[in-house]
């Protein structure tokens, strides 16, 4: 296998090493908790996932768009510290609004506080292996992430505290980081960090991090509102649900990283089309499929998955599914955008992601937590047809090809 096949091979590796650990913390989080304890950690891991996916737009998507050799140290090292600068920030304001919270809601949130740059310093190092051209040297940490965090929550005592949980996931991340630290020191030895280009106006994150709050941040904070303004039940069970399907995010995230310079090889509209629409429609299928199976799944398999969380994450399997097989088609549509007409995809998300939140909101109004899940669902539909619509009309000659 040629280098960069070996690259390629190491970067899905490592993205499912990630995708794994999210899994197996809900999991293992799930069947350690009580229904309420479950809720509470549920929250906090939902806060978590917005402020991962604000640092990956705002500093990760511009540090993997470096292409000087020159400048991958001083820019990686800038990465890392301002990752950590900005984390401790948003540690503290945690903290702070972990101690205002009663009950164990205040504090869970206290300990991800404390817990915070730990984790999004460790996470954020893969972008700079990315850039660095490394990704074998993600994987060895991501990989080192997975082995410690399962086995620190593993030995965790039945009934164990949101707050304790949130606690062991965060400093479980320290050997990893460590390591990840050590790995990534020869290459930015003698470089000097920037702070400046991450506060100036203009900085390119600013415009990743629109696309990431229409696109993922705004139906992730949509569900941290239920438990705020409604119940964190309904969180605990959204999140279960969706826990299920996270080996299906691992493939949809493989498609738009590694899809996109094939994509870009073939001759013209058609062909793109061609094959985005049969991997959409295979990704769609087995969405549907793994949809089948869990619901399939005995009680008391369930329960081993998610413990007490199971029966209410049950329940919402159907609407899950249907959004997860969905999401497979859009996810290719969106592909497909990208490399004919990379400046269309802001729109889509935008209005669908705020209507999919709007649907959300409103089911949950009329039907409660299955009502929000299919809310979820129908604007997941809804954003895939409008993707492949605006595929339609597409000219049959693109710009982007023909560059």
């Amino acid at each position: 296998m040629s280098r960069r096949g070996l690259a390629a091979v190491a970067s899905v590796l490592d993205q499912a090493a990630s995708s794994a650990t999210n899994i197996l913390v809900l999991v293992l989080a799930a069947r350690l908790s009580s229904v309420s304890g479950f809720a509470a950690f549920s929250m906090v891991y939902v806060t978590f996932s917005v402020l991962l996916g604000l640092n990956m737009a705002y500093v990760g998507q511009t540090v993997v768009l470096e292409k000087a050799e020159e400048r991958l140290g001083p820019v990686c090292r800038s990465a890392v510290a301002f990752t950590g600068a900005g984390a401790a920030a948003a540690g503290l304001v945690l903290a702070a609004v972990g101690a205002l919270l009663p009950g164990a809601v205040g504090t869970a949130f206290l300990a991800l506080g404390c817990v915070l740059p730990l984790v999004l310093l460790q996470d954020g190092l893969r972008y700079c292996f990315s850039a660095l051209r490394a990704p074998q040297r993600a994987l060895a940490a991501d990989a080192l992430r997975l082995v410690c965090v399962v086995a620190a929550l593993a030995v965790q005592p039945a009934g164990a505290s949101a707050a304790r949980l949130v606690l062991v996931w965060g400093v479980s991340a320290l050997p990893a980081l460590l390591l990840g630290l050590w790995l990534l020191h020869p290459s930015v030895r003698g470089a000097r960090a920037d702070l400046r280009p991450y506060v100036r106006r203009g900085h390119l994150g600013q415009r990743f991090v629109v696309e990431f709050a229409v696109g993922n941040g705004s139906s992730q904070l949509a569900v941290l509102g239920l438990g705020a303004f409604a119940t964190p039940l309904a969180v605990g069970a959204l999140r279960g649900a969706t826990t299920l399907f996270g080996p299906l995010n691992v493939l949809f995230n493989s498609a738009s990283a590694f899809a996109p310079p094939v994509l870009g090889r073939l001759p013209g509209k058609r062909a793109v089309v061609r094959a985005t629409l049969a991997l959409g429609l295979a990704l769609g299928t087995l969405g549907a499929g793994v949809a089948a199976t869990l619901y399939a799944l005995p009680d008391r398999w369930g329960r081993q998955l998610l413990g007490d969380t199971w029966p209410a994450a049950a329940s919402l399997l159907p609407a899950t599914g249907a959004q997860y097989a969905v999401m497979g088609l859009g996810t290719c549509a969106l592909l497909t955008l990208r490399v004919l007409a990379p400046k269309a995809t802001l729109s889509l998300q935008v209005v669908f992601s705020l209507l999919s939140v709007a649907f959300l909101l409103a089911g949950y109004a009329a039907w409660g937590v299955t009502g929000a899940a299919w809310g979820l669902a129908l604007g997941s539909a809804l954003k895939a047809a409008a993707a492949w619509w605006r595929v339609s009309r597409l000219p049959s000659t693109s710009p982007a090809l023909a560059a």
